[in-house]
């Protein structure tokens, strides 16, 4: 563990915080596709060396949160009496971010009762479930960096509880809490556009999903891996990992069985094949009739797969395809629909906004530019906190979609504001 010396720095102070060595920091700077030493972490902690590149400085600030400069600024320790504030005559409190507080409390009482047991009993199990449950809801409908903290906590919650002393049959069920919480986290690296980083949390997912003997979690994660290799521009190992886990939805008959052939769909549609495409979409329908909703899809959120989303897929892969307009803007039109409703729990910001973007070029193919524009605006309003890696390239889809349309010039000013709203991706800078 750090020693706990006076920090002379923010980032010396944070550091303790986290009660990590030097060398953990490092190893989680990597994994955020950042590269630095130790010696030069130590010397930038301490006040030695302020010198950073671009990279450096950014992946600085996604782990903690706060610009470089703020980073490296002394660390003045605050007044005891400041640390809790009074509460108002009222009994209110006057943080004025009273659900922020409420989260801390909550998490406060969850390491309380975790730490106050010996071994995990039914409570603290329960707990586990809960928070990697209320990960799994959320994260398709909340903007990533108002969840990212609780998730990398939690991963981190999961992988302690591994490492100590637990009964056998409490290792099995942790270790499917670890690869769900490890292909939430592979789903977030690849929202903030870091493949390398997604593909490493989902083949550690994949080998907690092996620990676990979990068909479904195994197919889950290979899904994960077949979507991240899609967006990356890699149709080929997309369509490699889904059928990589067919032989485990099939065991399963999870909603996974859904998954991977729509997700090999829209792979063969990137790969310009559609009959591989249709054939795969063919599939996807059949696979519902023998669905059993297993464990994890009891998850719920980005755990299961529903209709509402097998839409989105079917519309995203014939888009691809010039001899299936009519099909593409039938499934896009649905699509659209069925993520209209925001209080769905099926609804998701991301899939959303693939619908509309999918329906854009299918209206692009029909010359209907305006109806393109339509379509696409309320893509272009997503604030910066929703613009996540698969809707900036679907939005790049209909800019590509635009150009090759032949009609550029007149969609001149569409196409502007899609490179002005692909210029400010997302940023994800806990709150």
């Amino acid at each position: 563990m750090a020693s706990r010396y006076a920090p002379k720095t923010v980032l010396a102070h944070l550091i303790q915080r986290r009660n990590q060595t030097y060398s953990e920091i490092v190893a989680e700077f990597v994994e955020l596709g950042g590269t630095i030493t130790e010696r030069h972490l130590r010397r930038l902690a301490s006040g030695e060396r302020a010198g950073t590149t671009p990279q450096t400085r950014r992946t600085l600030q996604r782990m903690f949160g706060k610009p470089v400069e703020e980073l490296l600024a002394p660390y003045q320790a605050e007044p005891a009496a400041q640390v809790v504030p009074a509460p108002a005559a009222s009994g209110r409190i006057t943080t004025g971010n009273e659900m922020e507080v409420l989260d801390m409390a909550a998490s406060r009482a969850r390491a309380f009762a975790l730490a106050a047991q010996s071994g995990l009993g039914s409570e603290a199990m329960e707990q586990v479930y809960d928070d990697v449950r209320h990960a799994a809801q959320a994260y398709p409908q909340r903007p990533l960096p108002e969840i990212l903290g609780q998730l990398v906590e939690t991963q981190d919650l999961v992988f302690g509880l591994l490492e100590s002393r637990q009964r056998p049959d409490h290792h099995r069920q942790l270790y499917f809490l670890a690869g769900v919480t490890g292909g939430l986290l592979a789903k977030a690296s690849h929202d903030l556009g870091n493949p390398h980083a997604a593909l490493t949390q989902a083949r550690t997912a994949f080998l907690c999903a092996d620990n676990a003997d979990h068909h479904g979690l195994r197919a889950w994660v290979r899904g994960l891996q077949s979507l991240v290799s899609y967006w990356a521009g890699n149709p080929h190992d997309s369509v490699r990992y889904a059928q990589l886990g067919a032989g485990y939805a099939e065991q399963a008959n999870s909603t996974t069985s859904v998954w991977l052939p729509v997700s090999e769909a829209r792979a063969w549609a990137a790969l310009g094949n559609p009959e591989a495409a249709r054939h795969a979409l063919e599939r996807a329908e059949d696979a519902w009739d023998s669905v059993e909703n297993d464990d994890l899809d009891a998850m719920g959120g980005l755990c299961t797969f529903g209709r509402n989303r097998q839409l989105y897929y079917a519309a995203d892969a014939l888009a691809w395809l010039p001899g299936e307009v009519d099909q593409a803007q039938r499934y896009s039109s649905q699509a659209v629909d069925a993520y209209t409703d925001q209080n769905h729990p099926e609804w998701a910001f991301g899939d959303a906004a693939g619908s509309h973007a999918a329906m854009a070029i299918t209206r692009i193919a029909s010359g209907e530019l305006d109806g393109a524009a339509d379509a696409l605006a309320p893509v272009l309003t997503l604030p910066t906190e929703r613009r996540i890696n698969g809707v900036v390239h679907s939005a790049r889809r209909v800019h590509q979609a635009l150009r090759q349309s032949g009609r550029a010039e007149d969609a001149r000013e569409l196409q502007e504001e899609i490179e002005a709203f692909t210029r400010t991706p997302m940023q994800t800078y806990p709150r």
